[in-house]
């Protein structure tokens, strides 16, 4: 089956059984929301929640709008992204109700009306705009819990309080657990994200830009681009050393050399993260590529319930300090290396975060629901995750090396400057860097590693 298949058609071989597991499973996803919102309600002293999907925001001086996404607190409840103006109510007890936003409009197609696994569990209403969306509401909203935008006429409905940070940590703390069907949710993400990965490597091979590159990746996934959870980070070569690099060159460069893709697909809100790096030919680059993934790999070996997510991080330094000294780019031993700072010139950010409705998904410094955030270890500001893992945590794992140039500099003006092999750096410069991210589900006794999974799974289609 061909990689640039429309993710619609690549899935029919799996469509029944996923299906199957989505309609059986969504009901106790549904149950557990409103039981856990249920408790964050009556902790919080409010009777009912109200959340808003979000609105579409124009361009400057234009009528334009950007493109749209739901937010994720209303995509907890019902898996739609591209809805502006649709609202969730829940009172405990009740079955939920969706005010669905479904204008007469004949500049723009109006969304059709939800029919799928999912909808037989709320009271789904159709409505023209927010003022119909009031009428259907209780009238009085006094001890009603707002989450979303602040449009211009909520002042007049009434609520009893509008994103209520306490009520909203309640929430957002339980997110980090998965389900079973926000888990088949996150496998679904993962397959389609190993596809894009699939095609963007083989486009890499056959010459072709950044652009290109984006351009087989979506295609594989079967995805606009306002449909994937970010934009694709696509570099080739030096711009692997840019860690958000965002430009997507239309021209291949005259020399090619590598390509770092770091490019997720999503399915029903749920977000894949992958990133994986290439070397265009064998040689001294694709060895160090493999020992990076030998790393990652040791690391997501060492995951499970009752791990330290700081731990993981400071691990990671160790190993790449490690690394480092085999690859012959530092002179020190690896304890050396991470305590005088030279691991984090190579390795700046963060081992992981939190993945799930958000890429970056909220919660990752929490102590409780009730309050308190757990501190990043000394030194290492840019950690997203600080939790000790529990069952059900999905988790990126992304250890890397890169070649930036304002760190070395800064590097290179200290007393790191005499533990740094600088010939060595100079002649991997033009590689730009490596990373590995694979996206994992803790279990009790270790974890599911949901992106090797998937890229096993579509080996032989």
């Amino acid at each position: 089956m061909s990689d640039t298949t429309p993710a619609v058609e690549l899935s029919l071989e799996l469509v029944s059984e996923l299906s199957a597991e989505l309609e059986s499973s969504f009901g106790p996803y549904l149950a557990a929301v409103a039981a856990r919102t249920a408790r964050a309600l009556e902790t919080c002293g409010y009777s009912a929640l109200l959340v808003h999907s979000g609105s579409l925001l124009t361009v400057f001086e234009d009528d334009r709008t950007y493109p749209f996404e739901a937010h994720a607190p209303f995509k907890v409840w019902v898996p739609l992204g591209d809805v502006p103006d649709c609202f969730v109510y829940f009172e405990p007890g009740q079955a939920p109700g969706l005010l669905f936003h479904r204008p007469a409009d004949f500049w723009y197609k109006p969304a059709e009306m939800p029919r799928a696994y999912w909808t037989r569990h709320f009271d789904i209403l159709p409505i023209a705009d927010r003022a119909a969306a009031r009428t259907h509401l209780p009238q009085d909203l006094s001890r009603v819990a707002y989450i979303g935008d602040e449009f211009p006429s909520l002042a007049s409905w009434g609520v009893g309080a509008v994103n209520p940070r306490k009520l909203m940590r309640h929430l957002d703390y339980g997110r980090a657990a998965k389900t079973a069907y926000e888990l088949a949710c996150m496998r679904e993400a993962s397959r389609l994200g190993a596809r894009g990965h699939r095609a963007a490597a083989r486009a890499f091979t056959e010459g072709a830009s950044e652009f290109e590159i984006e351009l087989a990746f979506i295609k594989a996934c079967g995805l606009r681009e306002q449909e994937l959870p970010y934009n694709p980070i696509i570099a080739l070569n030096e711009g692997g050393a840019v860690l958000h690099y965002q430009v997507l060159e239309k021209r291949a460069p005259s020399e090619r050399h590598s390509l770092l893709i770091d490019a997720g697909a999503e399915f029903a809100g749920y977000a894949s993260d992958i990133t994986r790096t290439h070397a265009l030919r064998e040689g001294d680059f694709a060895t160090l590529v493999q020992r990076m993934d030998e790393l990652q790999q040791t690391l997501c070996a060492g995951l499970r319930a009752g791990v330290d997510w700081r731990d993981v991080h400071l691990r990671a330094h160790a190993l790449t300090g490690k690394l480092l000294r085999e690859a012959d780019i530092t002179t020190c031993e690896a304890d050396e290396a991470v305590a005088s700072g030279i691991t984090s010139v190579f390795l700046p950010h963060g081992i992981g975060h939190l993945l799930g409705l958000e890429v970056h998904d909220a919660g990752g410094f929490m102590e409780s629901p009730e309050g308190g955030d757990i501190p990043r270890p000394d030194g290492h500001p840019y950690l997203r995750l600080t939790r000790v893992l529990q069952k059900g945590f999905v988790v990126t794992v992304e250890p890397g090396i890169y070649f930036i140039d304002q760190l070395l500099d800064a590097a290179r003006a200290d007393a790191r400057a005499s533990k740094i092999n600088w010939s060595r750096v100079a002649s991997l410069r033009k590689f730009g860097g490596i990373r590995i991210e694979d996206n994992v589900a803790i279990t009790d006794t270790g974890c599911e590693n949901l992106t090797r999974d998937a890229f096993r799974e579509i080996a032989g289609a």
